[in-house]
C-alpha cells in the first residue's frame, strides 16, 4: 500500500529556531498548522522575568492550551491572574478570556497548543515584522488594530 504523503514528519531543532518576539520574549514554531494539516499548532514560548506576555484577549474559532515547562507563568483565567509552575496545564476554550505574563524572578518557558491548527504562525510573523519596523499594535490606528486582530481571530479585552 502506498501513501501519497509521509506518515511521519520530523523537524529537528535546527528546523525551527527560537526567534525574538519583542524585547522580552522568544518563540519557536514547533509544529505550525500547515505541518499538522490543520489539526493543531504547537509553539514553545519563553518570557523574561517580570515581563508582559499577552494582554487579555479571546479567540472565537480555536482553543489554546498552556503547559508550563520551567519557571512560573502567570495566567489570567476565571477572572483573575494566578501563578502556575512546571507541569501545570491550562486549557482555554473558544471565547475564554485569557492572558499571560511572567511575574517571577526567572525566565519561564511553556508550550502553547492551538486546536484546530489555524495558521497562528502568521500572527507571530506579522507581530515580529511590526516590531522590526519599530512599531507595535499600540502605534496603529484603531482601524489598523481592528483589521490586524481580525485577521488572526484575536479579540482584545480591556481589563477592569
Amino acid at each position: 500500500m502506498s501513501h501519497p504523503e509521509p506518515l511521519v514528519d520530523v523537524r529537528t531543532l535546527a528546523d525551527h529556531p527560537l526567534v525574538g518576539n519583542g524585547p522580552t520574549s522568544t518563540l519557536r514554531m514547533v509544529a505550525p498548522g500547515a505541518m499538522t494539516r490543520g489539526r493543531y499548532g504547537l509553539v514553545e514560548y519563553r518570557v523574561a522575568p517580570h515581563s508582559a506576555g499577552a494582554a487579555l484577549h479571546y479567540h472565537r474559532t480555536f482553543s489554546e492550551s498552556f503547559y508550563v515547562l520551567t519557571g512560573e507563568l502567570t495566567i489570567y483565567a476565571d477572572g483573575r491572574w494566578r501563578p502556575y509552575g512546571p507541569g501545570d496545564y491550562a486549557l482555554v476554550h473558544e471565547t475564554g478570556v485569557h492572558g499571560f505574563r511572567n511575574d517571577g524572578d526567572e525566565e519561564t518557558s511553556f508550550l502553547i497548543l492551538f486546536a484546530p491548527g489555524i495558521a497562528r504562525e502568521n500572527f507571530f510573523a506579522e507581530m515580529a515584522e511590526l516590531r522590526r519596523s519599530g512599531r507595535s499594535p499600540a502605534d496603529m490606528t484603531p482601524e489598523e488594530q481592528t483589521a490586524f486582530y481580525a485577521r488572526h481571530d484575536q479579540v482584545m479585552v480591556v481589563e477592569g
